[in-house]
């Protein structure tokens, strides 16, 4: 059969027209009875997408640790020792027979002579310790002090001074020290000036010397 004709066969082209017709007439209809809207409603709606993740396999186990090493032992070394011979023992002599001799008398021991005791050692006594102020001096110049005229004025008959004198190593008089005056401070300067004068005995070494002047007023 020729295509072409076929082509051009006018029944075709009317089954195509009426059917373009009823399609046209099923969407009026549609449009009318409120169908179409529904469609359109139902062709809004959201529709909502849902993304499946890819179920991923569980990683896989760390690797066990590898075994610690294992500890040689070496067992103890033996050290041998070389082989020493045991000494020789020689044999025992052969032991002669005692000998039996006249054993001589001991001779008596002499007496022991106890030598005396030596004589008790004696010791002298220490010197006592020579005072630190001596009472009075022996002195080759002691000349008597005067009565002041001070003395005299104040109508003063008797006094007395109370003196410490330092004597040094040859015997001069180096200090003169009131200790003590009756009536005070009359008779002192008196006593200082004729004590200064003195000529002591000299011990090689200073030494303090108390001496006592009374003063009287002769008619």
């Amino acid at each position: 059969m020729d295509f072409a004709r076929q082509q051009r066969d006018p029944t075709r082209h009317l089954v195509g027209i009426a059917f373009v017709i009823l399609v046209h007439a099923l969407v009026i209809w549609a449009l009318l009875t409120g169908l179409g809207q529904k469609v359109i409603e139902v062709v809004k709606k959201p529709m909502t997408a849902q993304s499946i993740e890819e179920i991923r396999p569980p990683p896989p186990p760390p690797p066990p640790p590898p075994p610690p090493p294992k500890k040689i032992i070496e067992p103890p070394k033996v050290i041998e020792q070389p082989y020493v011979p045991p000494p020789e023992i020689p044999p025992p002599a052969p032991v002669a027979p005692p000998v039996i001799a006249n054993v001589a008398p001991t001779p008596p021991p002499e007496p022991v002579v106890i030598a005396p005791p030596p004589p008790p050692v004696v010791i002298a006594p220490p010197a006592p310790p020579k005072p630190a102020v001596r009472q009075g001096v022996s002195c080759t110049k002691k000349d008597a002090p005067t009565f002041p005229r001070e003395a005299l004025r104040a109508n003063v008959q008797r006094g007395k001074v109370n003196a410490i004198l330092t004597i040094d190593e040859q015997g001069n008089v180096a200090d003169v020290k009131i200790t003590s005056s009756e009536p005070p401070r009359v008779f002192d300067r008196s006593v200082r000036e004729t004590l200064s004068e003195w000529k002591c005995v000299g011990e090689g070494a200073k030494y303090q010397a108390s001496v006592e002047i009374n003063f009287t007023l002769k008619d």
